[in-house]
């Protein structure tokens, strides 16, 4: 890559178990506004827009539109959308930098999962043949994956409310966090799987801002440069998966540079703690390696949304100096099915 992309501002909603009284753009508004001032840039400086959301769980076709209100319909902006989380449309966003189509970038996203049953709303992802007409839904899906690993000898369910545990400790200091400090492991919800080895249900939204080169500089005293990202996925039929690996988490990995030089920092979108053990392994993140320092999906999971504040997270670290190397992970889809992986890294000190 011959262009220079970095983050050099994030913003995030304190994450609830519901919002009733917002709408997405009410709930929207507030984060565009950090994010722009963190930068001083006005809608107006901004030269891509992309944002990731699901019609699924706001229950109506193209409700993105309406999440544009909140980002402003004039002056005529260059917008996308992607029907993904948000890490997706930083992707996308991150690509179109590079052309050189654009200096700086606007992505954001958000989801509110409390007005519905967001287990049942996961189903519609799966194959509409063989898996959807079942309704498995997600927290079932993700024993069966725990029970792969359990069985496997990769862990055990003490040592998977040890990731929970741990997880939840680190979101204590994390003002967004939607579950902070000691949580109960609770009762199982789909054995193995407890309470606390399941991602808590709430609303949330995030945004971050992408500058280009000498650019990102002038926006940001040290900018968390983009080294690398790229996604995978792995066959849509869960029969004919290895639950236990991650074979496109590693694969996206590689591509990204992840294994040139080791990291100091993983920010890993892993709802469930069993998913943690398969993405350690993926990712060959050692002892060494801080992961999910904010809490990660374990302390706040909202729909949509989770992936990019894992990128945002791991910007953030090393804006503030706490991280020179970081990676990133995004997921969506059934037992990781989709993967992407960002690597960013922050100018020598």
């Amino acid at each position: 890559m011959t262009r220079k992309i970095a983050v050099v501002a994030f913003a995030q909603t304190d994450h609830r178990r519901t919002s009733d009284e917002l709408s997405e753009v009410e709930m929207l508004m507030p984060v565009l506004h950090d994010v722009l001032a963190q930068t001083g840039l006005k809608t107006a400086d901004i030269g891509f827009t992309c944002s990731g959301s699901s019609d699924y769980l706001a229950g109506r076709a193209f409700s993105f539109t309406l999440a544009l209100d909140g980002v402003g319909a004039w002056p005529p902006i260059s917008e996308s959308h992607v029907e993904m989380d948000g890490a997706w449309a930083l992707y996308e966003a991150w690509t179109k930098l590079l052309t050189g189509d654009a200096d700086t970038a606007l992505v954001y996203s958000y989801g509110k999962s409390s007005p519905g049953s967001v287990r049942d709303v996961l189903t519609r992802q799966l194959d509409p043949y063989y898996l959807a007409p079942l309704w498995p839904d997600s927290v079932a899906l993700a024993a069966l994956q725990a029970r792969a690993l359990i069985d496997a000898g990769e862990t055990d369910e003490p040592a998977l409310a040890a990731v929970g545990a741990r997880s939840r400790a680190a979101a204590a200091a994390n003002s967004h966090a939607q579950l902070r400090g000691s949580v109960p492991h609770g009762d199982y919800v789909v054995r193995p799987l407890h309470t606390g080895d399941c991602p808590p249900i709430g609303d949330g939204a995030a945004a971050v801002i992408l500058a280009a080169g000498e650019r990102a500089r002038d926006l940001c005293p040290r900018p968390a440069w983009i080294r690398g990202a790229d996604h995978r996925i792995e066959a849509h039929g869960l029969g004919v998966r290895d639950l236990t690996d991650s074979p496109s988490t590693r694969m996206a990995a590689e591509r990204a540079g992840a294994f040139d030089r080791p990291v100091d920092t993983a920010e890993l979108h892993a709802p469930f703690t069993s998913q943690e053990v398969v993405l350690r392994k993926a990712l060959r993140l050692g002892a060494g390696v801080r992961v999910n320092p904010s809490g990660g999906a374990l302390a706040a999971n909202p729909v949509m949304a989770a992936g990019l504040i894992r990128i945002g997270e791991a910007a953030a670290r090393i804006q503030r100096g706490e991280s020179d190397r970081a990676l990133a992970h995004a997921t969506s889809g059934p037992c990781l099915q989709q993967n992407l992986v960002a690597v960013l890294e922050g100018d020598p000190r």
